[in-house]
């Protein structure tokens, strides 16, 4: 018997303070991010290549619309907020690693990034 996920369902009619954003992504870390392991994988052995690979076919998916971020990170994601469909809150500069606060502030609402890459490894952002 297969334990099913509820569904992400994005928060409506939030406020977010000036000068913030609110974001999720989804993060694929490979064997030259600065941690290689995560709450599915106690240790990453793919190559950087190979992660691209990955996230470039989660880009694709949500693009299509076959799969939304929020669904994806939940089960893809090596970042725990996964456990949160990749959710990450609200947050301001100087919070995140300065290619993803680049690329996540870059966004509009309801926008997915290209795949970012950080010292976490490769990611796709949606705000």
């Amino acid at each position: 018997m297969s334990t099913r996920h509820p569904r992400y369902v994005k928060p409506q009619n939030v406020s977010v303070p000036e000068g913030q954003i609110w974001a999720a992504h989804l993060l694929v870390k490979h064997n030259e991010s600065r941690n290689p392991s995560s709450w599915k994988e106690p240790r990453i052995t793919r190559s950087k290549a190979d992660a691209r690979k990955i996230i470039e076919g989660h880009r694709d998916r949500i693009r299509s619309g076959s799969d939304s971020l929020g669904d994806l990170a939940k089960r893809e994601s090596d970042c725990n907020s996964a456990h949160k469909f990749g959710d990450l809150g609200i947050f301001g500069r100087g919070v995140m690693q300065k290619e993803f606060e680049d690329a996540a502030f870059a966004l509009d609402v309801d926008q997915l990034s290209d795949v970012v890459e950080t010292a976490s490894g490769l990611h796709l952002i949606e705000r």
